[in-house]
């Protein structure tokens, strides 16, 4: 596997590369937008396919890069169900899992530090975010923060891993880079009490000042969407009603860009066709099969998501390569949904 810890000084952030091989697709955690340049050039330095970028929460402290990320390589957005953030191209929440090409990573929801924290757990790892540090524990007094909750997810969630995972946090500001579970148990000092109620009176104490860039950070890292469209009055951005109107008559296919666990987990629109987001250009080459609705059958394609973002971005890919009768469903599935649009399961 490759994997990489880079880190931001400016806000003491860890942002993990990982990959199952060098040439391969690769997945990315808290990235810093100061520092995408950087990432970008150490991509094209290992050959490796930037498909999915994780936040484990809305950050308070920096920006967040996953929306440049999404700019510059059309990678997928993703940040837990409970985020106030405005648009990503995925939620997941406990008990899903977040793949690329060779490696999986488990989401384990642990509220506190945020309501919207959440972990990411391979085989012999743990990416804890802010709930769990490196001898200490994130602050839990803004943001919907919850001592008693951070208390559960550090204590009956993260403490129950076995005690040789490797525990790698979102920030250090000592020099610390890597843990693990038994260490954290024996030596970190907030972990050394008896109960939620002795832990909270540590946690409610702390009286720290707020983050330096916490009234710019929260607001811009809450607001990171892709443009869909809509408000541009694109004629490739279609409500809902238009895309009743427009597919009555058999002129246009649906497409469905999802991964199967989000098509099981949500239904699909009856009649769509599957066309998954991240081997959409081998479907709209010559030759492939989107292309050839277009070109032989003279199909109109609607590209539709979960929230709208992965199908823009499609819009976008198929009109560069030679795909002009091409639109998509603003707001995905979950637009669809909420207008009483039909589902199968």
């Amino acid at each position: 596997m490759l994997f990489r810890q880079l880190f931001d000084s400016e806000s003491c952030t860890y942002t993990y590369l990982l990959a199952s091989r060098p040439g391969g697709e690769a997945l990315m955690i808290d990235p810093v937008l100061d520092r995408v340049d950087h990432y970008l050039r150490l991509l094209e330095e290992l050959d490796l396919d930037l498909v999915k970028v994780v936040d484990t929460h809305i950050h308070a402290d920096h920006i967040t890069g996953m929306g440049a990320l999404r700019d510059k390589t059309k990678c997928i957005t993703i940040m837990g169900d409970q985020s106030a953030v405005d648009v990503v191209s995925m939620r997941v929440k406990e008990g899903d899992q977040i793949t690329v090409e060779g490696i999986g990573l488990d989401v384990i929801y642990t509220p506190g530090h945020t309501s919207d924290s959440y972990s990411f757990k391979m085989a012999d790892r743990v990416f804890t975010g802010d709930t769990l540090f490196i001898r200490g524990t994130g602050r839990t007094d803004f943001q919907g923060g919850s001592a008693r909750d951070q208390y559960d997810s550090i204590f009956n969630k993260l403490l129950k891993l076995p005690e040789d995972t490797l525990v790698y946090p979102a920030h250090d500001y000592k020099g610390e880079m890597v843990s693990t579970i038994g260490e954290e148990k024996r030596f970190n000092p907030r972990l050394q009490v008896s109960s939620a109620d002795e832990y909270a009176d540590i946690m409610d104490n702390l009286n720290l000042d707020n983050p330096k860039m916490m009234d710019v950070a929260v607001p811009a890292n809450q607001v990171i969407g892709a443009e869909q469209g809509l408000e541009k009055h694109e004629p490739w951005a279609l409500t809902v009603d238009q895309v009743n109107g427009q597919c009555g008559d058999g002129a246009c296919v649906l497409v469905d860009l999802r991964e199967d666990p989000e098509r099981a987990a949500n239904g699909v629109i009856p009649g769509s066709v599957h066309a998954p987001y991240l081997r959409l250009d081998r479907f709209v080459k010559p030759g492939g099969m989107l292309r050839e609705m277009v070109e032989r059958d003279g199909k109109r394609l609607i590209y539709y998501c979960a929230y709208g973002e992965r199908s823009a971005l499609a819009v976008q890919t198929s009109q560069g390569m030679g795909i002009k009768s091409v639109s998509h469903l603003v707001g995905g599935i979950d637009a669809w949904a909420k207008a009483g649009g039909s589902l199968e399961v």
